[in-house]
């Protein structure tokens, strides 16, 4: 989710505060602020900040009076992602909020501010963002979503759902080196019984998007599990579309998916851990490291199931699994 999150409520324009005011009460006095920058799609990085910015004001925190969201969007563009992270870090922010590994990893080596994340591993796999889950030991701290961790009961739904399901797509950001993406899943597939095909994207094309489930389509392929990152996030609306029509269940990590029209998406619940991430960024504010505060699994999963994708592609969803979904879109 991971991942997506500061336009003025449900996408408007960020709140006109001179930069040369921003961060100052009359008489002079600080009020802290949090920068996100988004590098999925504005729409989507939009709706994930709802939870957080309620949460903020659960605390006590007052939206231009007591605190200041500065909300930028890369829009799947790492490069501009580095221009938009040094210009927050020159207001000065106080605290990052990040979406995902990929942010996470930009804003620990551009700046020295706390980031408080979602999304990120569940093992210290990635020395440079954290030492490990109890101590993280630098700059940075927050949640992880158990992302690939749960594509074994992905993989057991799917195959519940579709019965002569053999090969299954991989869709996966080719992009980053950081990430043996899809490996869990490949395996997992193949423990399953099933033939997995990895589909790698390097850019935002819609058209590379079409071709792969065309391909996965020729192979008779009936399932594609997309695994969430800002490139597949900024794509979701393209990668859904093109799931329906080829034909295609597509399986996604956040309920985003089933929303765009995914089958179903299955995973950590996305706005309990922006949520959690709002309480962080307050103890943050107050004086706490982000070095001493562990980083914390998932407590809540959430299954969306999309019965409007599944009519449309001719899946019949049976009431056993639409009784355990939290999110049934019709």
């Amino acid at each position: 989710m991971r991942r997506r999150d500061f336009i003025t409520m449900l996408g408007g324009a960020v709140t006109a505060w001179p930069l040369s005011a921003q961060g100052q009460q009359p008489g002079g006095r600080h009020i802290p602020i949090v920068g996100f920058i988004g590098l999925a799609s504005a729409s989507v990085d939009g709706q994930a900040i709802v939870p957080f910015r309620q949460t903020l004001s659960e605390l006590g925190y007052i939206e231009g009076r007591t605190i200041l969201i500065e909300e930028r969007n890369a829009e799947g563009n790492v490069e501009r992602a580095r221009a938009l992270i040094a210009e927050l870090a020159a207001l000065p922010v106080d605290v990052f909020l990040s979406p995902g590994p990929a942010m996470s990893r930009a804003l620990v080596r551009l700046t020295k501010i706390p980031v408080v994340a979602i999304a990120l591993p569940a093992t210290a796999s990635e020395p440079e963002l954290f030492s490990s889950l109890a101590h993280p030991g630098g700059t940075l701290t927050g949640f992880s979503a158990l992302g690939e961790e749960m594509s074994a009961k992905r993989i057991e739904m799917l195959k519940e759902l579709i019965p002569g399901l053999k090969t299954l797509g991989v869709m996966h950001n080719a992009t980053d080196p950081s990430f043996t993406w899809g490996e869990q899943t490949m395996a997992d597939a193949r423990k399953s019984g099933l033939e997995p095909v990895k589909f790698g994207l390097s850019s935002l094309s819609t058209a590379t998007v079409v071709e792969h489930f065309k391909t996965l389509g020729e192979m008779r392929g009936t399932a594609m599990i997309v695994l969430r990152d800002f490139l597949t996030a900024a794509l979701t609306a393209d990668i859904c579309k093109a799931g329906i029509d080829a034909r295609i269940a597509v399986v996604g990590e956040f309920s985003e998916y089933a929303r765009a029209g995914a089958l179903l998406s299955y995973g950590a619940d996305q706005a309990d851990l922006l949520r959690r991430a709002a309480g962080y960024v307050d103890r943050v504010l107050k004086g706490e490291k982000a070095a001493d505060l562990p980083i914390q699994l998932p407590t809540k999963f959430e299954l969306a199931i999309n019965l409007k994708t599944a009519r449309t592609i001719g899946i019949d969803i049976p009431p056993t699994i639409q009784v355990r979904a939290e999110q049934v879109i019709e």
